[in-house]
């Protein structure tokens, strides 16, 4: 498996990592999914302390504890579980932070986070206030890199200009174009993209048509996909989808890694082989970029 650099960090991370949202509360079967990973050659774990309540940290750090220097290990923090565990509240503030890199330290079996991002963000957060908190817990040895988690365009337009992050989580697809807005200032900063959700909640897979609903996807109509989707498997024929989809974002070279999530151990061996298959044309990536929308940031401005 091809690795591409973290940001300005000496990490380097494999061109598919593991969206580990989706591997469940079965320890049995999310161990086996990992194990396939590492396998597979994935080096990149991504994980949240949100996720089944901190189950999947303890899942992630007990099935790589014996291999803990040979990953690169992710988390994320911000959002905060109410005591009745049916909601949860955003905290952005220092104290929080000190106190759940902690607990996540302990959940993933680890004595340092490699890569620990702010879990969302908001233009009312103190942001200076929070740099300065994952300085500290840089300094301190807590983690070796932080980055954000993030769709809003002037929180990310305020952590490059004011941090050393090393990375922005986003969402990118192929028919969700949004971070190419960005790409020219995560170039020049020299951070990097973690590519979530790159294909589409399944619209980019072979299942694409039992995945459209009514309410369509994003600025996409229902209608529109179902004449787009097999339109994309066509022209690209015989690639399945889900190599079209993953291999478009990794033509991006501000892309680290792509973190498509894997509810099964043949789902995740099918995306590797993707990720490893040939790279896209020029003309392939062109026709592409013109069979679909250059969506833009049409919410969440602030």
């Amino acid at each position: 498996m091809k690795t591409r650099k973290l940001g300005s960090s000496i990490m380097k991370v494999s061109e598919i990592g593991l969206g580990c949202m989706s591997l469940g509360t079965d320890e049995k079967k999310a161990a086996d999914i990992i194990h396939a990973a590492l396998e597979e050659g994935i080096t990149y774990f991504d994980t949240a302390d949100l996720y089944d309540y901190g189950m999947n940290e303890a899942i992630v750090g007990q099935t790589l504890k014996n291999c803990r220097d040979q990953v690169i290990l992710a988390t994320k923090v911000g959002n905060r579980w109410n005591e009745a565990q049916d909601g949860w509240s955003w905290d952005a503030s220092s104290a929080y932070i000190k106190t759940a890199v902690k607990d996540s330290l302990t959940r993933l079996r680890t004595d340092y986070i490699d890569l620990y991002q702010l879990h969302g963000g908001t233009m009312e957060d103190n942001i200076d206030e929070v740099i300065d908190t994952f300085e500290d817990l840089k300094k301190a040895g807590y983690i070796r890199a932080y980055g954000i988690s993030s769709i809003r365009p002037n929180v990310i337009k305020q952590y490059a200009a004011k941090s050393h992050i090393d990375s922005v989580m986003m969402q990118y697809s192929l028919l969700d174009r949004r971070p190419e807005e960005w790409l020219p200032l995560l170039q020049e900063q020299n951070i990097s993209i973690i590519a979530r959700g790159p294909v589409a909640k399944g619209l980019l897979s072979e299942r694409m048509l039992s995945k459209l609903n009514a309410d369509g996807y994003l600025d996409y109509s229902y209608n529109e996909l179902k004449e787009l989707l097999p339109l994309l498997k066509d022209k690209l024929s015989p690639q399945k989808m889900n190599k079209t989809a993953l291999q478009y974002v990794l033509a991006e070279p501000t892309v680290a890694a792509v973190i498509p999530g894997a509810s099964s151990v043949a789902q995740l061996r099918e995306n590797c082989e993707a990720v490893r298959s040939k790279a896209l044309s020029s003309e392939e990536l062109q026709l592409l970029r013109q069979l679909t929308k250059a969506n833009v940031y049409h919410i969440h401005r602030d």
